[in-house]
C-alpha cells in the first residue's frame, strides 16, 4: 500500500480511538520548569505561542470545513470535525503549559500574523487544506528536532513528545483530505494548488530565519538546520506521493546545501507506520 492510501473510514475510527485517550492524557509538572536565563524563557514562550497559534488555526479551519464538506462527504465531514477537536485539544494544553512556565498566549508578531491574516482569507477546499498540510508538516518537522536539541526537562519533554507524536498522524492525515478535494475537481484544483505548493515553501523556509531570532536560545536549533530540514520535509512530501500531482520547488534543497543549509531528520512526512501507530496514543515513544 502507499503512504496514503487508506479509506476515510480507516482515518474516522483512528480519530475515534484517539478521541477516547485524550481525557487520559496530562501534563506532568511534578518536577518544576527551569530557565537558564531569561533569555531562555522568553525563547520558550514564543516557541510554544506559535505552536498555540497553529493549533488555534487548523481547528478554526477544520470545524469550517466540516460544515461545508459534510454536505457531499457525511464521514469525510466528521473525521474533519475529529481532526479540529484535537487541535482544540493541544490548545488547550498549550495554554495550560504556557501558564506553569510563566508565559501566556501572547498576541501575534508580524511574521505569524502576516501567514495567518492570509490563510484566514482563503475560500477554496484545496487551498485550505494545502496550506494547513504544509503547516503540519514544518510543525512536526520543528517539534521532532526540538526534542533533540532543547535542554531536557521532564515538563519539556512531555508537550513536545505530545506534538511530535499528533503531528506524525495529522501530516498524513491532512494529505489524505487533499487527495479527496483533488478528487471532485482533480485538474483545476492541482493546476491552483501548484502555485501555491512553490510560494508557500519559499516562504516557510525563509520562515525559519524570523523564528531563530525569537526561539533559538529555547530550541538551540540553528537557521541551518531548520531551514534545511524545512525545504526537504516539504518537498518529500510530494514526491512521495507522485499521484497527487504536485511538482516540488526545483532546485531548492541543492541550493540551500550550496549555501550550507542542512538536516536533524530523516522522517517520512507522509509515513503511514507513523499515523497507524499514532492511534494507540499511550504506546508511542518519540525518540
Amino acid at each position: 500500500m502507499g503512504p496514503l492510501d487508506r479509506p476515510t473510514a480507516w482515518w474516522l475510527d483512528a480519530l475515534r480511538k484517539r478521541r477516547e485517550r485524550m481525557r487520559y492524557e496530562t501534563l506532568d509538572f511534578s518536577t518544576a520548569v527551569t530557565w537558564e536565563s531569561e533569555e531562555e524563557k522568553l525563547a520558550a514562550i514564543a516557541f510554544f505561542n506559535a505552536a498555540f497559534r497553529a493549533e488555534e488555526s487548523g481547528l478554526r479551519q477544520a470545524h469550517e470545513l466540516a460544515d461545508e464538506v459534510g454536505v457531499w462527504d457525511a464521514e469525510l465531514g466528521e473525521t474533519l470535525r475529529l481532526y479540529g477537536e484535537e487541535e482544540g485539544w493541544h490548545r488547550e494544553l498549550l495554554t495550560e503549559f504556557l501558564d506553569k512556565i510563566g508565559g501566556y498566549v501572547k498576541p501575534m508578531g508580524p511574521t505569524t500574523s502576516t501567514f495567518y491574516t492570509l490563510y484566514k482569507r482563503a475560500e477554496r477546499m484545496e487551498t485550505i487544506v494545502l496550506t494547513n498540510l504544509m503547516f503540519e508538516t514544518i510543525g512536526a518537522t520543528t517539534y521532532r528536532i526540538a526534542l533533540r536539541t532543547a535542554r531536557p526537562q521532564p515538563a519539556v519533554q512531555r508537550m513536545l513528545t505530545i506534538l511530535t507524536r499528533d503531528e506524525s498522524f495529522h501530516v498524513p492525515l491532512n494529505a489524505h483530505f487533499l487527495r479527496r478535494i483533488f478528487q471532485r475537481e482533480p485538474a483545476r484544483a492541482k493546476q491552483r494548488s501548484q502555485l501555491l505548493y512553490h510560494v508557500l515553501t519559499g516562504a516557510l523556509v525563509a520562515s525559519a530565519a524570523a523564528s531563530r531570532r525569537r526561539a533559538f536560545t529555547f530550541d538551540r536549533i540553528p537557521f541551518s538546520v531548520l531551514a534545511g530540514s524545512y525545504a526537504d520535509a516539504l518537498t518529500r512530501l510530494f514526491v512521495q506521493a507522485p499521484d497527487l500531482g504536485l511538482t516540488p520547488m526545483p532546485g531548492l534543497i541543492p541550493l540551500l546545501r550550496l549555501l550550507g543549509a542542512q538536516r536533524l531528520t530523516e522522517d517520512d512526512p507522509l509515513s503511514i507506520r507513523a499515523a497507524e501507530a499514532a492511534v494507540e496514543r499511550e504506546k508511542v515513544m518519540v525518540e
